[in-house]
Formats: structure tokens, C-alpha cells, sequence
């Protein structure tokens, strides 16, 4: 069967060199055509992600226009505008992806709003509501290493697209011929009927003063003297971030060279994911240099923002996604409660594998946190329920510990626009008062405890992957584990069971411990892996570190 599909796919118009060349290339090599054909990338809520390459298992604007193809079919039954928006980073093919997504959307009839320029997730799923979109697509593969990209599907909320939606998706693009079942017209007719148009400067425009008017302490950074270097990973947050520092008065920024300029081979850094060491190395070096307070990343679709901050001793230390959370919330709090700013009845979430350290923060300041399964369009969801009861000023702010932070209700998807704004304010304000990030972020440990939180990554790479995955997950709730680390299991929360958690179903294992420690087991929804999230927390780091590494040395025989 893959045999004759890669036969069909050689004898085709391809109208791509590089697919036409690559397909040759494989010839008489049976095991690279068979993992190229013998199954397709499979449409989730997340849509689409996957290597660059020819193949039904592979990312190419075949797939691409397949994929377009169940987005159109679900549109034109929900009436409304029939409208899409597109937005696209600066990853290899991102464009012609981009441009062949508006024109299967146009040969269906359908309205198509386009970025003129490549443009971040909070841009899209701002578009899409600002225009009042059926869908909004995201042609990005997010912090994936260069040889990726994928198709974000976003319903006319912002969010990303629901699974019921996803499924009929889904089921369309199975009924969709991959080579012949799309309709296609060119960008250029699409653009001369009408049917396609760029965004315009009004929506790019509303978007930042929708931003900007979320600053807590307004005013405060013209005076501050903040010195920053900031390094867009190579993507999108190049022109929004700076846009919005500059606008609330931070003007000391240095960018770091090499990482300034779109570049979808992200030369020097292999995995362009602001969470780890290798992608701020060089924003780090430059911070030493410079001497600056702060230095800030964002990843490719500048949905994530990380940070190194400046310690006492001139040295530059991570903050994690956990972390980060915890000072945004205390700031955001504090600065609100002073300014007469807090609504009534404040609202924050967060993901339930983000750190128990927010809680507390949030009982300190009188704030509900609600807790949401993983992926921020269930924060988007809460904030859509708090806007039908028409009380969406109580949204406060609402974050991931994977370096996603959202503090408004402008857009449904995480932004690293904002939180590069509230994290460069933040870091104006300390140093206004004569502290700082560290010293805060010490503050906050010091009051309600040493927590640690970290995340481990098992890989399941090939076909047989994701089967090595389902069979582990099956394996733990058949054989419950009693203890890790010779600590006992006291609770065992299956979110598999919606009538236990009161919410949706989702496939996490959570193993509460005798300590008050605790252990996630979670399969990734968009790569082979499983994650393992530890919270521990000690009188010190050091405490609490040891029992982070006793706990992961205990699930590494379970998960291998």
C-alpha cells in the first residue's frame, strides 16, 4: 500500500523541487519510504506538526492543502462570517504553507485575513477574533527543532481548535484525497476575486494598545533604567516585543546578532526553545557584556518567553516557567490591590502540573485560582465562561509552566508579548525600589516555602512509538505504583475520569506522595514522549533537589 502510494506521489506534479528530489533520492530504500507513507500525520486539537518532507507523514503543501481542505469543510457549516485568518513564523516553507492554506480556503468560497509579514500565535488568535472568524490557522511547529513545522487550527473563540471540532476535521481529511481532493486557487486569484486580504494596520494597531493597557504600573519603565538584551530566537517577536517595550518606555534594548532576523534553520541554536540553557547561551554572553538587567528570549511563534536574570554577584541565573508564574502573579497582585486596579472576585488559572507555590500566592491575595487541564485553550475556556457571564475584567492573569503567560482576555492563546512587557516591568519596579527579580523570587520561598518543580522528557521515537506510549500509560493504571523512592502513594488522581476530577477527560496519571510531594506522569500531545513532572519541597533547593532525583532515579524503570 505505501509502495503504491509512493508511486503516485513520484509520478505526480509536485510543483516542489525539493519534494520531487527527495522522492528520488529514497528509491530502492524500502524502510525510508514506508516511514514516509506508511502512515499520515494525524490531525489532533493541536492540528498538525511534523518533519519537513514529501510523504503523508511528513509536513509539504500537500498535507498542508488536505489538511486546509477539513478546515473549509467544517467552516461551511457553521455560517457566521466565513472567514479564516493566517498567520505564519519564520520556520522553512512557513510562507508557501501559508499562502497555499488561503488559497484552498478561497477556491472554497471562503474569506481569508493574512499577515503581510510573518506574525506571532497572540496576533493570530487576536485576528481571529478581531475579525470574527470561523477559524484562525498558525502555520508554525512552535520550539520544535529547524527540520519541523506544522498547522495550528484556532476556533472563533482564539482558542485552539476544540477536539469535537477537531474530529470532524479530522474526518474530512481522511475523505480528502491528499494529492487531488483539495481545491486550490492561486494566491493571486484569490487576492484579484477578493476572497483573500492582508490584515490591516487597524488590527495590528488594536492588538498592541490592547496589550500595552494591561501594564500595571503605567508610566513606571520611562524612568527606571532598565537595560535589557532580548533575543527573538530567530522568529516572530522581534517587531511586537520591541514595539510594546519601547512604546511603555524601555529603550536600552540590545538584540543579540545572530538571533535578531527571521531564519528558519535557527543556526545557532538547534532547538530554538527559550526553556532551555543552549537557546539564551548567546543572550547570555551579551548580558555579561552589557551588564544588563535582564535577559529575555522568545521562542519561534513568540508564544513563550523565558529569562535570565541578574543575580547579586553579577552572575545570570534561569528563572523556570513555574517560577515566572509565581513572580507574575505576586506582581500582579500587589501592584493591582495598590493601585485600586483589582477587580472584585479575581480570577487567575493555571495548568494542573504547574507548581502549588501559586496557590499559595493566590490565597495570600485573595484570588481564585482555578485549575485547568494542560493547554492553555483551557485557560482561553475559562476566560470565554467568565465573559458569558459577563464578568471577564474578574481574568486576571493566567499561565503554563511551560513559559506561557497571558494576562488579559484579548486573546485566547499564551503571549510572550505581554509577559515580555509585565516581566520587563516587573524588573523596572524592583529595580525601582532598589531590589530585584532575585531578591523577590528569594522573598516568595522564604514566606511560603522551598518549592521545586521539574519536568523530565522520555522519548518514543519511530512507528512503534506512540504504542510503546499508550502500552506504558495502560500499564500504570492496571498496576497502580504504591510508592516511589520508597515514599508512599497516598492518592492517585486519573484524569482519564471526568467524574473524579470534574474535568474533561485527558490522558494524566497524578501520584500524590506521604510527603506532600508529587508526581505527574503525562504523554505529550504534539511529540513522542512521555513527561514526568516532580514537585517537591525541602527546607533548601539542595533538600528539595534530592528528592526531585530520588523520585525521577524511581520512574525511570517504569517508563522505559
Amino acid at each position: 500500500m505505501y509502495m503504491d502510494d509512493y508511486k503516485r506521489w513520484l509520478e505526480a506534479d509536485l510543483q516542489d523541487v525539493d519534494l520531487a528530489t527527495e522522492l528520488h533520492s529514497i528509491s530502492g530504500d524500502d524502510e525510508a519510504i514506508k516511514e514516509r507513507f506508511a502512515v499520515a500525520l494525524k490531525f489532533g486539537t493541536a492540528g498538525l506538526r511534523g518533519t519537513l518532507g514529501a510523504g503523508t507523514n511528513r509536513m509539504n503543501i500537500w498535507v498542508v492543502r488536505q489538511a486546509t481542505q477539513g478546515v473549509a469543510d467544517w467552516v461551511k457549516t457553521q455560517g457566521g462570517t466565513q472567514t479564516v485568518a493566517i498567520s505564519y513564523d519564520s520556520r522553512l516553507k512557513g510562507w508557501n504553507f501559508a499562502r497555499d492554506a488561503a488559497g484552498v480556503l478561497a477556491a472554497n468560497g471562503i474569506n481569508v485575513r493574512i499577515y503581510d509579514e510573518l506574525m506571532p500565535v497572540p496576533a493570530l488568535s487576536f485576528a481571529t477574533r478581531y475579525y470574527k472568524c470561523n477559524a484562525g490557522i498558525m502555520i508554525t511547529a512552535s520550539h520544535n527543532p529547524a527540520k519541523y513545522n506544522g498547522f495550528k487550527a484556532y476556533g472563533p473563540d482564539g482558542c485552539q481548535m476544540t477536539d469535537d471540532a477537531a474530529a470532524v476535521v479530522y474526518d474530512s481529511i481522511q475523505k480528502t484525497d491528499v494529492l487531488t481532493g483539495a481545491k486550490y486557487m492561486s494566491f493571486a486569484e484569490g487576492v484579484e476575486k477578493g476572497l483573500i486580504r492582508f490584515v490591516g494596520d487597524d488590527c495590528k494597531d488594536a492588538l498592541y494598545e490592547a496589550i500595552e493597557a494591561r501594564q500595571v504600573r503605567p508610566g513606571l519603565c520611562k524612568t527606571a533604567g532598565l537595560k535589557l538584551v532580548y533575543s527573538p530566537l530567530n522568529g516572530t517577536g522581534l517587531v511586537p516585543v520591541t514595539r510594546v517595550l519601547k512604546d511603555m518606555g524601555i529603550t536600552d534594548i540590545t538584540i543579540v546578532p545572530e538571533q535578531e532576523y527571521p531564519n528558519g534553520y535557527f543556526t545557532t541554536c538547534p532547538y530554538p526553545n527559550p526553556e532551555i540553557f543552549e537557546a539564551l547561551q548567546k543572550g547570555l554572553e551579551l548580558a555579561k557584556e552589557t551588564g544588563a538587567d535582564l535577559m529575555l528570549a522568545t521562542d519561534p511563534d513568540a508564544d513563550r518567553v523565558g529569562i535570565a536574570m541578574k543575580c547579586p554577584d553579577g552572575s545570570y541565573e534561569l528563572v523556570s516557567g513555574n517560577e515566572m508564574g509565581a513572580l507574575l502573579l505576586d506582581y500582579i497582585c500587589a501592584g493591582r490591590i495598590e493601585n485600586g486596579t483589582m477587580p472584585k472576585n479575581p480570577v487567575a488559572c493555571m495548568s494542573i502540573v504547574s507548581t502549588p507555590l501559586a496557590d499559595k500566592i493566590a490565597d495570600n491575595y485573595g484570588v481564585e485560582l482555578r485549575h485547568v487541564l494542560t493547554g492553555f485553550k483551557w485557560i482561553g475556556d475559562q476566560i470565554a465562561q467568565l465573559e458569558a457571564a459577563g464578568e471577564v475584567d474578574r481574568f486576571i492573569f493566567g499561565f503554563e509552566e511551560s513559559y506561557g503567560y497571558l494576562a488579559g482576555p484579548y486573546v485566547r492563546d499564551k503571549d510572550a508579548i505581554i509577559g515580555s512587557m509585565l516581566i520587563c516591568e516587573m524588573a523596572a519596579y524592583y529595580r525601582s525600589i532598589g531590589s530585584s527579580i532575585k531578591q523577590r523570587l528569594e522573598e516568595i520561598y522564604a514566606k511560603y516555602g522551598r518549592y521545586l518543580n521539574k519536568v523530565d522528557s522520555f522519548e518514543f521515537p519511530g512507528l512503534s512509538g506512540m504504542d510503546k506510549m499508550a502500552g506504558i500509560m495502560s500499564g500504570l493504571r492496571e498496576n497502580a505504583p504504591t510508592e516511589f523512592a520508597g515514599r508512599k502513594v497516598v492518592k492517585v488522581t486519573d484524569y482519564n475520569k471526568p467524574e473524579e476530577t470534574g474535568l474533561p477527560k485527558s490522558n494524566v496519571l497524578l501520584y500524590t506522595l506521604e510527603d506532600g510531594a508529587s508526581v505527574i506522569v503525562r504523554p505529550s500531545g504534539t511529540e513522542p514522549k512521555i513527561k514526568t513532572y516532580f514537585t517537591t519541597l525541602g527546607k533548601d533547593l539542595a533538600e528539595a533537589q534530592k528528592e526531585k532525583d530520588e523520585l525521577a532515579e524511581a520512574c525511570k524503570p517504569i517508563l522505559s
